[in-house]
């Protein structure tokens, strides 16, 4: 493998921050190194000499080669594409690729907010036909963890995976442990998330008959609820919305990413400075650091002209929790 000190091009800076990024969120990613590195030479034998890189230098590294196939031709483009969106991040203004082969990475899904209102009118519609106690049960946590995801912001794993003993109701916070990278968080609930949360908890052990360890408990209430079981819901759930035909499916993971479009929304609209408060959302969001966020956020930054003058109504758009069954 080519020395990282053997670079010669202007971008060999941002190529060590995107690796040294990419090794410290657990990616080897030594073979998109190699690609870097040719990239790297690409830029210096064509004379690149401005950070802000345009569509017309990229054009010839582009090209399919004589004898690359349209899979290691999409490897190379999105190689490059990584350092783009990782230069992005920090601020320089560049062409990002996009439809570069045939097989592309599905786009983060922003929900506008009719699809939330509507997606939620389903989730509380929701009651088994046979309602046997344990299925009724589950369906009152997905009316509350799904609200989760959506108003917090939180990873499928750090909601249903958490600890009745990290839930700390008095305050409204939640205490995520050993999330990605390893790291810890403390998470606010909005308030009025918080008192649903409390009817909530009231409910469960109140049905149990006991405090369970998990917030969320599956089936046996000794386990806690599988991502694949809330993956699996998720969508049972939004097929049965007027919007279930859209062409770019949505996942749970979704929930984050509109999180991160409407905050950021929100506070623009209010006047506040984005590079101020940029911290406190990295922080919230579990991110490592405030590029991580950028760099989270420039993936959606169409979805920000999309919504951006919807979201001075999109914190009404979620019904309340229904009283527990």
């Amino acid at each position: 493998m080519e020395d990282r000190t053997t670079r010669r091009s202007i971008l060999a800076p941002f190529i060590d921050g995107l690796l040294a990024e990419k090794h410290a969120n657990g990616y080897t990613y030594k073979s998109e190194e190699l690609v870097l590195n040719r990239f790297d030479s690409y830029c210096a034998d064509n004379g690149l000499d401005t950070l802000e890189i345009s569509q017309n230098f990229l054009s010839g590294w582009m090209e399919r080669r004589e004898t690359e196939g349209e899979f290691n031709r999409g490897k190379r483009i999105s190689c490059v594409r990584q350092l783009l969106l990782f230069m992005a991040s920090c601020g320089i203004r560049e062409y990002i690729p996009h439809d570069f082969c045939h097989f592309k990475k599905t786009p983060p899904h922003i929900f506008d907010p009719m699809e939330i209102r509507d997606f939620f009118s389903v989730v509380d519609s929701c009651m088994p036909k046979h309602r046997p106690l344990a299925e009724i049960r589950l369906a009152n946590e997905y009316r509350l963890i799904f609200r989760w995801y959506c108003c917090c912001g939180l990873r499928n794993s750090e909601a249903a995976g958490i600890a009745a003993e990290n839930v700390d109701l008095s305050e409204g916070i939640l205490t995520v442990l050993d999330s990605k990278g390893n790291k810890d968080r403390l998470v606010y609930l909005p308030d009025d998330l918080r008192d649903s949360s409390r009817k909530y908890y009231r409910y469960l052990t109140e049905t149990l008959g006991y405090a369970p360890r998990w917030f969320f408990p599956g089936m046996d209430p000794d386990n806690p609820l599988l991502n694949s079981t809330l993956d699996s819901v998720f969508d049972r759930f939004w097929k049965k919305t007027r919007y279930a035909g859209c062409s770019n499916k949505p996942t749970i993971h979704d929930f984050r990413f509109t999180y991160v479009v409407y905050r950021m929304n929100r506070w623009a609209e209010e006047g506040l400075d984005l590079q101020v408060m940029m911290p406190y959302l990295s922080r919230y969001l579990g991110h490592k650091t405030t590029k991580e966020t950028l760099y989270y956020y420039y993936l959606v930054n169409d979805a920000y002209r999309t919504v951006e003058k919807k979201d001075t109504y999109a914190c009404e758009v979620i019904p309340e929790v229904r009283p527990y069954e």
